[in-house]
């Protein structure tokens, strides 16, 4: 069985190996809520529906399309999301669709990667999802939409381990690199394009390998300290932040390396 590995979670390895340990090998619990907008939701479908199902024998869809897109989406809204939405699709719709010569048709949209990595005598599974992928004349084009209300932007780092596993998997898949990495703010109109290159697939390789080494031994799990420690939710047990930590439960999960070695 192999180890699965996603950018959320090397990222959240890179942030803290013992933070990492905690979440994902001991399996304790968080006080992390995570939920999605409904009106979100319903731009993505809309605007994968929009670019997955246009019968592209024209070169651009007219507004209606996009419009016909949106009802299919947003029933369950209420009228106010609804007409947000409506607004939302509609400067999309200018911004990147009315103003190209001809809209390109993705090779895919919602979908998900999945690449393999053998590190240390183990098989990691790489995966990962996006909303669209277009293939542009020397290389791949990976699409994220984001519908927050503000332009905020990973960090740095946190990207560029984005970018490798991508590169990774999508190299493994489509036998082309990947160019860019493109985030596209729908309230905004902003579109904020990352290139990608060899050195974010090695960056990726090398931390992958590093964790490789823990996971086999057990052992290496090191609290790293800095800004995340300040809303870190495994902090009570955590000497690097607690003078007096609380002692971890007993271990009762069996981890995914155990799976691996086992087989």
């Amino acid at each position: 069985m192999a180890y699965q590995i996603s950018a959320t979670k090397l990222q959240a390895y890179n942030r803290c190996p013992y933070a990492y340990y905690l979440r994902y090998e001991r399996k304790l619990t968080t006080n992390e809520f995570f939920g999605s907008a409904s009106l979100g939701i319903a731009l993505h479908q809309a605007l994968a529906q929009c670019h997955r199902d246009w019968h592209y024998e024209q070169p651009i869809p007219d507004l209606r399309w996009v419009h016909h897109c949106w009802r299919q989406h947003s029933t369950e809204l209420s009228a106010s999301q609804a007409m947000e939405g409506f607004e939302i699709l509609e400067n999309y719709y200018h911004r990147f669709i009315a103003s190209e010569v001809a809209l390109r048709q993705p090779l895919a949209v919602e979908g998900r990667i999945q690449g393999f990595l053998q590190v240390e005598n183990l098989e990691f599974l790489i995966t990962g999802r996006y909303d669209r992928l277009d293939f542009l004349s020397d290389g791949l084009e990976l699409i994220d939409y984001k519908s927050s209300r503000e332009v905020k932007l990973p960090d740095a780092t946190e990207i560029d381990v984005q970018i490798g596993l991508y590169y990774l998997a999508l190299e493994q898949t489509y036998q082309q690199s990947l160019k860019y990495l493109s985030l596209i703010f729908l309230r905004t109109g902003e579109k904020i394009r990352f290139e990608a290159t060899a050195e974010h697939r090695q960056q990726v390789e090398s931390m992958i390998s590093n964790l490789a080494v823990r996971l086999r031994y057990d052992r290496g799990w090191e609290p790293k300290t800095g800004r995340q420690c300040d809303r870190c939710t495994f902090a009570r047990y955590c000497s690097a932040v607690s003078a007096s930590p609380v002692p971890l439960p007993e271990n009762r999960s069996r981890s995914q390396l155990q799976l691996a070695l086992n087989l």
